[in-house]
Order: structure tokens, then C-alpha cells, then sequence
């Protein structure tokens, strides 16, 4: 049974950078998908990065593609979000989610949150302007 540890959260200034990051407790680090996602206040919760650590295949969704990185540390056992150019639509909080696989499953299989039973708790991002 996996855990997940969010940390990282906090506040910044637009443009600026921030980084997520997600401690899995597990034996199979590297058979994971991994994928990030937020819920603003009022809003439904979206998937913004995705990570396979079998292989290091990752995908973004639109509204954050070349702005976060989603990377992996296997020593640590833990998969990052590098948020840089920070924007007022960001704020939220962030959660990653992870399931075992043999293999990438592809984009939408990973930005399907209902395909997740293994969540962190939450950690929460604002951006003043």
C-alpha cells in the first residue's frame, strides 16, 4: 500500500517559483504513476503534470506546459513539481496522486483522477500579485 507526503506549498509572488514535492512510502517507487493535480475554491479539481517512473514519461496539461516540471528522485523515492512563472490562475491545492503499473498508460488514463485510489493531503499554493 502506497503513502503519499505532500510538502512544498506555500506563498509567492506572481512570476515566481515554487516546488512541490511528493514522498511516497512504497517498494515499487519505481512502477508508479504519478500525477499532480489541484482544486481551486469552487472549481473541479484538475490534473496539471503527470510521471511514470518506470520510464520518466510525463505530460502537462495545457494551462501549465512549459511553466512546471514534474521529475522524480528515485533515492528518495519522491516526485517533484517545479512551478516556475507562478500565475494569478494557479493557486490552489495540490495534490498528487499515485497507482502502481507495468507501464505508461497513457495521458488520459493519468489525468482521470477516479483511476487514483492513493492520494497525499494537500498542499496549498498562493500567488500575490
Amino acid at each position: 500500500q502506497v503513502q503519499l507526503m505532500e510538502s512544498g506549498g506555500g506563498s509567492v509572488q506572481a512570476g515566481g517559483s515554487l516546488r512541490l514535492s511528493c514522498a511516497a512510502s512504497t517498494d515499487s517507487f519505481r512502477r508508479l504513476c504519478v500525477t499532480w493535480f489541484r482544486q481551486a475554491p469552487g472549481k473541479e479539481r484538475e490534473g496539471v503534470a503527470s510521471l511514470y517512473t518506470g520510464d520518466r514519461s510525463t505530460d502537462y496539461a495545457a494551462s501549465v506546459k512549459g511553466r512546471f516540471i514534474i521529475s522524480q528522485d528515485n533515492a528518495e523515492n519522491t516526485v517533484y513539481l517545479q512551478m516556475n512563472s507562478l500565475k494569478a490562475e494557479d493557486p490552489s491545492n495540490y495534490y498528487c496522486a499515485a497507482g502502481g503499473s507495468r507501464s505508461w498508460p497513457g495521458s488520459r488514463w493519468m489525468f482521470r483522477q477516479t483511476n487514483f485510489q492513493t492520494w497525499g493531503q494537500g498542499t496549498q499554493v498562493t500567488v500575490s500579485s
